[in-house]
């Protein structure tokens, strides 16, 4: 009688699913930020998220065993509180959309299995997303969305990636970084220069008060769509070495604004080309370096010159976060897309493959 019960009630959910806005939960646990969101058509009602910056910052990057134990800690109090905060509770849900890939395993592992459970529990569907789709997607949480197609950066500490996206389902790769990714060069840079973590938080605020033209770093690959930023962290390094001592804490903020405009004139440069390579009038820039004040400077100012619609999601949304899960899994559910509990985590999932 009880499975009986629990069938009906299944269907009955089903029906009253496919005649409503979806409320639908995202969960984000890719490398070490834990994070639940709650959002129903479009709309985001919270958005909780748990650092660990002071777990890792005395190593200088993310320790991913340290990342999946925080995790584990954090995973239930962090969905808690955000179906509080958005005044629902579980059984109100419609849907869950976890990250699936790309990131840590050991850290995407702890998302996706608290996914699955909530989702048998109560029922409901639940689906494994791109997370440099999510960053994409943030975008459409704010009132002034962009029509397709449009040219999109994903810049981040692990992607720098150009593709043009045709519709929510569709992206073509037209750039990508050949070996570190911006965000690495940042951090890269900065415990170089024995400045702290997260690293381009840390040179984004010392920039501010320099001269970015004080010291001539590379700009690599200019004739290609693609990107390197290796070999400006070696110039920093060769740089160091030249001089065989550290710089004086009054040329800090010349050094870092100089090093800081290489990567902003490349990342700008070939945005920008590839949205006139193909014609397209409006850009989106988003992922964890998108929150860096110098960046969004130089992309207005550059967008307007060239007659260029830009789109930047507000700084919270373009850190790791739940919302652009939760935005992008009401997305593909209400298309009645439903994985399995059987589906994995991956730690790589190129974009161009994540349908």
């Amino acid at each position: 009688m009880r499975l009986l019960y629990k069938l009906f009630f299944l269907e009955v959910k089903k029906i009253v699913r496919g005649s409503k806005k979806l409320l639908v939960l995202g969960i984000e646990t890719s490398c070490d930020e834990t994070s639940a969101a709650v959002v129903r058509d479009g709309k985001l009602l919270s958005n909780i998220i748990a650092s660990q910056i002071k777990d890792h910052e005395k190593f200088g990057g993310v320790v991913p065993e340290i990342a999946s134990r925080k995790h584990i800690e954090a995973i239930s109090p962090v969905i808690s509180e955000a179906l509080a905060a958005a005044g629902v509770s579980a059984c109100d849900l419609d849907g869950i959309a976890v990250t699936r890939g790309p990131g840590l395993i050991g850290s995407l592992l702890v998302g996706l299995s608290a996914a699955k459970a909530l989702a048998y529990g109560l029922g409901i569907p639940f689906v494994g997303v791109n997370h440099i789709e999510g960053h994409i997607m943030a975008v459409f949480l704010e009132d002034r969305k962009p029509a397709f197609p449009f040219v999109a950066l994903v810049v981040s500490g692990g992607h720098t990636h150009v593709y043009i996206v045709e519709n929510y389902h569709t992206f073509k790769l037209v750039g990508q970084t050949r070996d570190d990714a911006a965000g690495e060069a940042f951090d890269k840079a900065a415990k170089l220069l024995d400045l702290g973590y997260p690293g381009g938080v840390v040179i984004d605020k010392i920039a501010k008060n320099g001269n970015p033209a004080a010291y001539d770093f590379p700009r690599a690959m200019k004739d290609s769509e693609d990107f390197s930023f290796s070999g400006l962290k070696t110039s920093l390094l060769v740089m160091l070495k030249k001089r065989g001592n550290p710089f004086h804490p009054e040329e800090m903020p010349d050094v870092a604004a100089s090093y800081q405009e290489a990567i902003m004139d490349v990342l700008v440069e070939k945005t920008l080309h590839a949205a006139r390579e193909h014609d397209i009038r409006r850009v989106v820039v988003c992922g964890g370096v998108a929150a860096n004040s110098r960046l969004r400077t130089r992309f207005a100012e550059a967008a307007g010159d060239a007659g260029i619609d830009l789109f930047i999601p507000p700084m919270i949304l373009c850190t790791d976060n739940a919302a652009m899960i939760a935005a992008l899994g009401e997305i593909l559910l209400s298309g009645g897309r439903n994985d399995s509990l059987q589906l994995n985590a991956v730690s790589r999932w190129p974009l161009a493959a994540a349908s």
